[in-house]
């Protein structure tokens, strides 16, 4: 296994358990991604390859991947190493891990996908890469064009490395929109140019340049540009051409000819992009360029065979996937016996669409749109599996949240639009109407005012409505300069602030009126009104200074000028908290901090390794500061002693933009070069005080004044009004307020994402009445008893709606007739399953199975389960009845699950459970509920490590069943006799005196678990561990033990103190603890479905079998038997026959399985099962690449690091380790807490 040559030393050592330090985890956690959408103006900008497609925005490109296990595709990785427009990407096709692209700094780059990072860069190529494409015929080569040509042919490695210029492909006479080499003949090429030729070039062969213009251009100078060029994959000659005016062509590259000559229905349709369909032969696709029309074509006839329109805007690239998604849920059908009874089974026709002849297989295609929309339309079952609409393309310079709805996020960009997201859906629900060259800054108007001030740098400032969709007001004293910043007063809405390359920052009033013009020596880049004085306002210059003026007075002079950067000040910002404190970020790297009332700076932040950009306060903890800089990352500082808490590496370029809501200010946002928005929470800062607050503490400890908070080592107090607010509201309510203090503050630190819906339920759960639910409950999770009873309502409602029914296919007339006519000859004669048989030949279903139950009602439901799997191949919502009615409930909830309707898989399921349906039994153990079971789940006592034991005490006192979890935590407490004793007392317990009493008098009876509970709650500790140890020994020596006979005695031996265990007198039993809670943890995994940890957790059981003398009824040989057994059956189960590339398990391997689940039963737990997934773990990082040392792989989102401060495994690994095996994977007996 990789991860063991990350740990092999500490096995080695004697000293392993000396000079550990303490693990860490991120402090800041991304949470959320607004991705960017797909440039317009290049052609190339749209590739895919095997399970994965990617699409480029201006500077960053975006690769997405199909995750087999929800099959799906999701966003695998944003490359952004580009600093000009990208202008072309390319697959490579022979090595899916391998990607080009080019730019127009004159710069190729060849990207290593999988591992993220760039192999291979060529500058100077020479003009522009207008154009770009992997060779066919060789592995390491991408040929490139400018507009003019040459063919440039960059060889990356090898002996014949380097550029060369193609022989003939030179010297054109028309500018080259797009050229493709041919798939199958070496070094054939093609080019398209902007005057509708083509230039083919074939080794051999006579050059052909210019040729094949479309007729009504001969003996013209007009053009009609080569929008798309795709050679057949089928022919070695045939050729795609589409023009912008004059439509497709399919041309004969041999013999210079047009075959054929496509028509549009319309005369004003236009296509700008197609691509052929590798799954059916003699199949294209077009994509309209004035409206979203997806037309799909046959070479055989010359009018398209379907149009789909899929959105108000045009295509500009498309790309079908080779291998798409396959649906997970599949039924094997018999192949069809040649010598048939009369009561053989028939083997019905495939429902043909009205093109039948010309039906498309299913497919997706990749559709990229001229509003930067990006899509994977599937055109078999004719919707789409995910649109992506309205993203920005170009760099996004700034990001603010609505004042009065902490849910809508304003961003302002490059590509000249403004766009409001809903950021709980990730989706853009407004946009400004553009054109308004880069827009450098916005601000919302305070309030619900609704509108939005904008900066840009040629059209001066505007106000736009964002209700009403339009500018309301345009503001243009500053002329044609540019504008980096706009600021509406916090204080005063009828007041705007401009700042301008001119050197003014301007005060105005909103209907225009110029209330002061401040002049600067040089171009002024940030502004911002104070949060504690609404006349007072800071400006940053390039002159490398930062000004305060005071706007209440007539005066045009600074009241201050602090000095002291050595570059120019981009943006100020004033401390929310603070008054007269404001930071400034510069382009020396460095953040500076000044105090308006001493008039000076009083601390310099430094740390980052480039120009400062984004700057923000929080606008709760008055010391905390997020900066964001161009060397791509953000810094969380410490103000009171300027130090920094955390660096964030995730953006992939240069972070302009930073902002939080104050009624959520531990939720942020930042906006980059990379063209994404990126969300992260900051709560892991605060988690005494998130302790706190659940716990019930006092105000003191929760909220605090601004003086106190910011002394040096104070911990962390919520200053800001939003708070103040919260405990005001609070100590208005009469009786017990705990349940709304929790639910306020749960609102105002965590991030959005379903808190309101989880209160909700901690209602229903509470018995409040089902009428004072939110009408958006049934939106979100709801409570089981709920279910049906909304689903339900919600079916009356649509009672009134007529639902069209489609029929099937027309089958071949003569056969049909024929078979009718036997049919009817059979039904005269009384043979019902015969005749039935003929009509499901003949597709007509319905009427076999209304007369099917004149044979038996046993013979119908055998008819409607085969009209189910038919429907269900097909993958068609008709299979619905077919299976309620015959009670094959679970194969309804596969059906539901492999297309990823989870809410209907669970409707379905619930119903059934209600009694709604036959033949679905869920067993739930006798007198438990689902609710206890939760209660019983094990805490782990994760907070340990944060509150002082009284508070740990009183978390545990509050939930149900609570000694053996009241046991583990007085066990584990290191503190002196007496507050050991004191804390017993706390938690109903016998004093350690009293304990060693006990457990000598439980041994002496033989009572087990008693002795070991007892021992470990003694001064002596230690004596458990070999009582425990044996017994468990004895239970695994004998053929019929069960993971739930050992665990609960194993779990409470894990909760030893550390010192204790670490005792040298103890090293055998520790060993044979570590290996026991190894193997055991190995089980909970397989039980609990935790398949990534599965076998590291087997390896490190052998590795210390191999390496520690211990005497323990287990060995490596049979560990090895039982891993590879899991292996080979969970491998058999989840793949199918297509996809696993896996051996079936031998019979030896099946009956270990058998055994090995015979151990584990069923998880009581429900609630437990399935893998653990942090919030961000799919999000795309650019930060430093850390490898898991349990997989050997990259870790894919948050990172957690084990006690040695190197060894890595991610976040989610970390917590399903800690749930089935308490200790680390170092084996250092040291416990992991990723809690």
């Amino acid at each position: 296994m990789a991860w063991m040559t990350y740990i092999s030393n500490w096995f080695e050592q004697d000293d392993w358990y000396e000079g550990l330090q303490r693990a860490n985890m991120s402090q800041v956690r991304q949470v959320g991604l607004l991705a960017a959408g797909c440039q317009p103006w290049n052609k190339d900008v749209c590739a895919a390859n095997g399970d994965r497609f990617a699409y480029c925005a201006t500077l960053a490109i975006y690769i997405y991947q199909l995750d087999h296990r929800y099959n799906e595709f999701k966003l695998h990785s944003i490359m952004s190493e580009h600093k000009k427009t990208i202008t072309a990407i390319s697959w490579c096709p022979h090595n899916p891990d391998l990607f080009a692209s080019g730019s127009a700094d004159n710069l190729v780059i060849i990207w290593n996908v999988a591992e993220q990072k760039v192999i291979a860069k060529l500058d100077n190529t020479k003009g522009m890469p207008a154009s770009l494409s992997w060779c066919w015929n060789t592995d390491d080569a991408v040929g490139f064009v400018a507009h003019r040509g040459p063919l440039f042919i960059w060889t990356i490695s090898g002996p014949d490395s380097g550029v060369t210029v193609h022989r003939d492909a030179h010297n054109f006479l028309s500018d080259i929109s797009i050229f493709r080499w041919h798939t199958q003949k070496r070094g054939k090429v093609v080019f398209g140019h902007i005057d509708g030729s083509l230039s083919i070039f074939q080794p051999g062969n006579k050059s052909q340049k210019h040729v094949l213009r479309p007729e009504s251009l001969e003996g013209t100078d007009e053009e009609d540009p080569v929008t798309a060029l795709e050679w057949d994959p089928l022919s070695t000659d045939y050729l795609l051409v589409a023009h912008l005016h004059y439509g497709i062509r399919l041309i004969d590259s041999e013999s210079f000819s047009c075959i054929t000559t496509f028509n549009f229905p319309s005369a004003a349709a236009s296509v700008q992009c197609l691509a052929w369909v590798p799954s059916a032969p003699g199949m294209f696709i077009t994509g309209d360029s004035q409206v979203g029309v997806l037309r799909i074509w046959n070479v055989s006839r010359s009018t398209p065979i379907d149009n789909f329109k899929l959105k108000k805007t045009g295509f500009h690239c498309l790309h079908v996937l080779n291998s798409p998604p396959r649906k997970k849920f599949s039924i094997q059908f018999p192949t069809k016996n040649h010598y048939t009874s009369s009561t053989s089974e028939a083997v019905p026709p495939p429902i043909l669409t009205q093109n039948q002849a010309f039906s498309l297989p299913p497919g997706h295609a990749v559709c990229c749109f001229l509003d930067g929309g990006v899509g994977l339309y599937d055109m078999g079952a004719k919707k789409w599996d995910f649109l992506r609409d309205m993203g920005h393309v170009e760099t996004i310079f700034d990001c603010k949240f609505k004042p009065d709805d902490p849910n809508l996020l304003a961003t302002a960009s490059f590509d000249g639009t403004i766009k409001v997201w809903d950021i709980n859906t990730l989706t853009a629900v407004y946009t400004s109407p553009g054109n308004e060259g880069v827009i450098y800054s916005l601000s919302w108007a305070p309030g619900d005012l609704n509108c939005i001030a904008g900066a840009t740098s040629r059209n001066g400032a505007f106000i736009w409505d964002v209700k009403k969709g339009k500018m309301v007001q345009r503001f243009n004293e500053h002329g044609k300069n540019g504008i980096f910043c706009v600021a509406w007063s916090h204080k005063d809405s009828k007041r705007i602030a401009t700042c301008s390359d001119d050197g003014f920052c301007i005060i105005r009033a909103i209907d225009g009126k110029v209330l002061h013009k401040y002049k600067h020596p040089a171009a002024v880049f940030g502004c911002d009104w104070s949060q504690n004085n609404k006349d007072m306002i800071a400006t940053g210059c390039e002159d490398k200074n930062v000004r305060v003026y005071y706007v209440a007075t007539s005066s045009d002079q600074p009241l201050k000028i602090f000095s002291g950067h050595t570059a120019k000040v981009f943006h100020v910002r004033w401390s929310p908290l603070r008054e007269g404190i404001l930071c400034s970020g510069s382009d020396d790297g460095s953040v500076r901090i000044w105090d308006y009332t001493q008039d000076a700076c009083i601390s310099v932040l430094n740390g980052h390794s480039a120009p400062v950009r984004g700057l923000m306060w929080n606008t709760e903890i008055p010391y905390l500061l997020i900066s964001g800089s161009w060397d791509y990352t953000i810094k969380v500082w410490d103000t009171r002693g300027g130090t920094c808490l955390e660096t964030v590496y995730d953006h992939g370029a240069d972070v302009y933009g930073l902002t939080c809501h104050p009624s959520r200010p531990f939720m942020m946002a930042s906006c980059s070069r990379d063209s994404t928005v990126r969300l992260w929470s900051l709560t892991p800062l605060i988690t005494p005080l998130q302790i706190n607050i659940l716990a019930d503490r006092s105000w003191e400890e929760i909220i605090g004044n601004t003086d106190y908070a910011i002394q040096q080592g104070t911990p962390p107090l919520l200053c800001g009004k939003v708070s103040r607010d919260i405990k005001q509201e609070i100590e208005k309510l009469t009786g017990n307020p705990r349940v709304k203090k929790l639910r306020w503050f749960s609102k105002c630190l965590s991030p959005p994402g379903g808190t309101d819906n989880l209160w909700n339920l901690v209602a229903v759960i509470r018995g409040q009445d089902d009428s004072l639910l939110p009408q958006n409950y049934c939106e979100g999770i709801m409570h089981l008893k709920h279910l049906i009873k909304f689903r339900m309502s919600e079916a009356q409602e649509l009672t009134t709606i007529k639902m069209s029914k489609f029929g099937g296919g027309i089958g071949v007339p003569t056969k049909e007739e024929r078979l009718k006519e036997a049919a009817e000859i059979h039904l005269r004669l009384g043979q019902i399953q015969r005749y039935c048989e003929l009509m499901v030949e003949l597709g007509e279903w319905d009427k076999a199975l209304s007369i099917a139950p004149g044979v038996s009602v046993k013979y119908w439901k055998k008819l409607m389960q085969r009209r189910a799997d038919q429907l269900i191949q097909e993958d068609k919502d008709d299979v619905i009845p077919y299976c309620i009615a015959i009670g094959d409930v679970k194969k309804l909830v596969n059906f539901f699950m492999s297309r990823g309707q989870l809410k209907e898989a669970l409707l379905v399921a619930q119903a059934a459970c209600e009694g709604n349906m036959q033949s679905l039994h869920v067993s739930t153990p006798k007198g438990s509920s689902y609710s206890d079971d939760i209660y019983k789940e094990d805490f782990n006592v994760f907070f340990f490590c944060y509150v002082t034991r009284n508070l740990a005490a009183d978390l545990l006192l509050m939930i149900p069943d609570n000694e053996l979890h009241l046991v583990k935590l007085c066990a584990f407490y290191p503190g002196c006799t007496e507050e050991i004793n004191d804390l017993h007392e706390k938690c109903k317990l016998p004093t350690i005196e009293e304990c060693m009493q006990l457990a000598e008098t439980a041994r002496a009876d033989g009572n087990i678990p008693e002795t070991i509970k007892y021992y470990l709650l003694s001064q002596e500790p230690e004596k458990a561990l070999p009582i425990g140890i044996d017994f468990i020994k004895e239970y695994i020596n004998s053929s019929n033990w069960t993971l739930d006979t050992v665990y609960p005695v194993l779990d409470l031996l894990s909760y030893i103190r550390t010192e204790k265990l670490l005792l040298h007198t103890c090293t055998e039993a520790r060993n044979e603890l570590l290996i026991l809670c190894g193997y055991i943890g190995a089980l909970l995994a397989i039980r609990r479905q935790y398949q990534s940890i599965v076998p590291a957790l087997y390896e490190y059981t052998s590795q210390l079998l191999k390496r520690r003398e211990v005497s323990v009824p287990l060995n490596i040989e049979h560990l090895s038997e039982e891993l590879d057994a899991w292996r080979a059956c969970t491998q058999s189960i989840n793949q199918s026959s297509e996809e696993s590339p896996y051996a079936l398990p031998s019979e030896s391997q099946r009956m270990v399985y058998t055994t090995l689940l015979k151990k584990l039963k069923e998880e009581p737990l429900r609630g437990t099962i399935g893998p653990d997934y942090v919030t961000g773990s799919n999000l795309p990082s650019h930060s430093d690449i850390h490898i898991s040392c349990l997989t050997g792989l990259k870790i894919q989102g948050p990172v957690y690091f084990l006690e040695d401060g190197k060894s890595a495994i991610s976040l989610n690994d970390a917590l399903m380790w800690a749930k089935v095996n308490p200790f680390s994977p170092l084996g250092t007996g040291i416990r992991l807490n990723p809690f």
